[in-house]
């Protein structure tokens, strides 16, 4: 990820849980925050609810690509935590990006075009 750090610590997690602004899909809940900084930070949280390791890092993976893909339409400075739903497990890659791209343009977050990786 060109632009960003990932996001570790349980305190930075809950400040964006109590302080960010959020936005929820059907499949993703996204949070954000501004920050002074000149990076995004990127956390993303996977419920044991949703399946055992091999669907949760599935999703994971999936989540990191799409923000991968998509990084260069952020604007900078952000703290960015991105929920996987229930609904993620069953849902198809484009799906997912759909409700990605749809959550960062209602919170305001896109600078740019986003480049979709996925096939239509």
């Amino acid at each position: 990820m060109e632009f960003s750090v990932s996001m570790k610590k349980n305190h930075e997690f809950r400040r964006l849980y109590d302080k960010g602004k959020s936005v929820a899909t059907p499949s993703l809940v996204i949070y954000f925050r501004r920050t002074n900084r000149d990076f995004n930070q990127i956390g993303i949280t996977v419920s044991t609810k949703i399946g055992n390791a091999v669907c949760r890092n599935r999703v994971r993976r999936r989540i990191r690509e799409i923000y991968r893909l998509n990084e260069s339409s952020l604007q900078k400075g952000l703290d960015i935590v991105v929920v996987a739903r229930m609904k993620s497990r069953y849902v198809s890659y484009a799906e997912l990006e759909k409700d990605y791209l749809f959550a960062c343009s209602r919170l305001g977050i896109l600078s740019g075009a986003p480049k979709s990786g996925g096939k239509s």
